[in-house]
């Protein structure tokens, strides 16, 4: 690896931009470890997947990830995405794997706004018959 991936992840509302660098293994999210911003063992595992699909050794690579917006799950998500097309733009080898994963798909789904006269997106008001 030559040069700095970058890979642009989103879900929901929350938007990562993921850098992947060669380096030493260390991965800083918004200028925290890994542990400290996803105390969670299941969100890192979320976020390093793409890296065990690939079979590839994370003390060969730094990332540094910029994470805004959402909640918690939905950034677990948006730096996974973010993640895999970074390890793409590196080698087009790599997208077969990922891409049976579901890992480079982008899950479209947003909350639906509230209309009027409704209690919220689809739900109505309770009927009263008198």
């Amino acid at each position: 690896m030559q040069k700095e991936q970058i890979g642009t992840g989103r879900r929901k509302t929350s938007v990562a931009s993921v850098h992947l660098r060669p380096g030493s293994g260390s991965v800083d999210v918004n200028g925290k470890p890994l542990d400290v911003y996803f105390p969670l063992p299941i969100q890192r595992n979320t976020i390093l997947s793409p890296f065990k699909t690939c079979n590839l050794p994370m003390d060969k690579y730094d990332i540094v990830v910029r994470v805004k917006g959402g909640g918690v799950e939905g950034q677990v998500i948006a730096t996974r995405l973010g993640l895999a097309r970074a390890l793409v733009g590196e080698s087009e080898d790599r997208r077969s794997d990922l891409k049976a994963e579901g890992y480079l798909t982008r899950d479209s789904r947003k909350k639906e706004r509230k209309k009027y006269g409704l209690a919220g997106a689809r739900k109505r008001f309770q009927f009263s018959k008198r």
